[in-house]
């Protein structure tokens, strides 16, 4: 049996009710619903959540919400991690031993059921944590900070006179989802050491934490809908 988790709590701040609101005429919990139903992944698509609104629309579209989310996993200092395991101690109380878990966060639409396949994919060839991640689209070797008097100095400043192309590419997590078996869960500390990734191009992907990254969002979305028709 394979089980997402999608994390979903109601008390989102700087966008409030983010992970219900309307996106593109859809709630936004709702694409990444669709998208674990699509990859065929799953047996169960479990809604973490300490919302009754949330569950009863993350219900309506397909998921399965069992059980409400304690508050002390609810606040802004809870770890993804930490909601995960609770799940996971749920499903081993109700006698359900589920052989991979997925986290797909619930402010993921530009998630693909195909990305989830592959993540599947390799999940299964390697023992290991598989998780989505993009490439930096500028060499943070010639990255800058700003000091308090506004004066700028280079992090790598030895890497000045460097070609970009001639610089080795970094990537960052790309916030969309993460699969291991539940004991690599509960034991790894640290997700990213010695994984697995999925790459997915940055053009697909978008943190979305402000106003402003909600309707860039939504902008790119529109477009990317209508280039795959």
């Amino acid at each position: 049996m394979n089980i997402a988790i999608i994390p979903a709590r109601g008390g989102s701040k700087r966008i409030p009710k983010k992970n219900i609101r309307l996106f593109r005429g859809k709630h936004m919990i709702a694409w990444s619903i669709d998208a674990a139903i699509k990859s065929n992944c799953f047996d169960k698509i479990f809604v973490s959540t300490d919302s009754k609104e949330i569950a009863s629309i993350a219900k309506d579209y397909g998921a399965w919400v069992p059980c409400i989310r304690p508050k002390n996993l609810s606040d802004d200092y809870s770890t993804t991690k930490e909601v995960i395991v609770h799940c996971l101690d749920w499903l081993k109380q109700n006698d359900v031993s589920p052989n991979y878990v997925c986290c797909l966060y619930a402010t993921a639409p530009f998630v693909r059921a195909d990305d989830l396949k592959n993540g599947f994919e390799l999940v299964r060839n390697k023992d290991k944590f598989v998780f989505s991640a993009t490439k930096f689209p500028f060499p943070i070797q010639r990255a800058i900070k700003i000091n308090k008097y506004g004066i700028a100095s280079m992090f790598n400043p030895e890497k000045f006179n460097f070609r970009s192309q001639d610089l080795e590419n970094a990537y960052h997590d790309a916030g969309q989802f993460y699969i291991a078996k539940p004991e690599i869960w509960i034991n790894q500390l640290n997700l990213f050491e010695g994984s697995m990734p999925i790459l997915i191009p940055n053009w697909r992907v978008q943190d979305i934490d402000e106003e402003d990254d909600w309707e860039r969002a939504e902008i790119l979305h529109e477009i990317l809908e209508k280039k795959a028709l």
